[in-house]
């Protein structure tokens, strides 16, 4: 299988702010893996009460559900700087050099102004649960805001990496769409 000449984590230069934001978005990304690990095992503990000892569950399901929404917010901005996020190469890859960098531009604002929408409303959201004390309805009842909290933080995050990413498109530091020419 060839590899295609964009493919793989952009280099980070010398800008500090992209390092620093590339920094963090690996540091979410180690975070989303530990919470995927701790789902696994609230998972097979389950398992375990259920069927070994025959015992009903009270928190384990809806705990596994809030671990996985939370890897998948706060693996974010992981994936941003691995370009994992679903891309279709098709009409970069057509379009001379200037063409790119005017799309990339303009995929780049479309994508911060939806994820800040984004952010801003799972903020208020965040908010409303924390401000009017929402539990949940099940059996084990836990505050709604804590669940809820990585919304914010995962998007937040992931807005930021956005920025990085337009950062070092600016400055010449990652070419359009991560293509290099030749």
């Amino acid at each position: 299988m060839s590899r295609l000449p964009h493919a793989g984590l952009p280099m980070p230069g010398g800008n500090p702010f992209v390092r620093g934001v590339r920094a963090i978005s690996t540091v979410c990304g180690w975070v989303a893996a530990s919470l995927t690990v701790i789902a696994l095992f609230v998972t097979c503990h389950m398992i375990f009460v259920r069927y070994a000892l025959g015992h009903s569950t009270i928190w384990q399901t809806e705990a596994v559900i809030y671990l996985m929404i939370g890897a998948a917010c706060i693996g974010l901005p992981y994936v941003q700087t691995l370009r994992g996020h679903v891309n279709v190469d098709l009409v970069p890859m057509a379009l001379p050099r200037r063409g790119r960098l005017v799309l990339a531009w303009v995929v780049q604002l479309a994508t911060i102004a939806v994820i800040a929408l984004i952010a801003w409303y799972s903020w208020e959201v965040w908010h409303q649960a924390w401000d009017r004390n929402w539990k949940s309805p099940s059996v084990w009842g836990p505050r709604l805001w804590i669940p809820y909290m990585v919304l914010p933080i995962g998007f937040g995050l992931f807005l930021l990496q956005l920025l990085a990413d337009l950062v070092a498109l600016a400055i010449g530091e990652d070419a359009p769409f991560g293509m290099k020419e030749g």
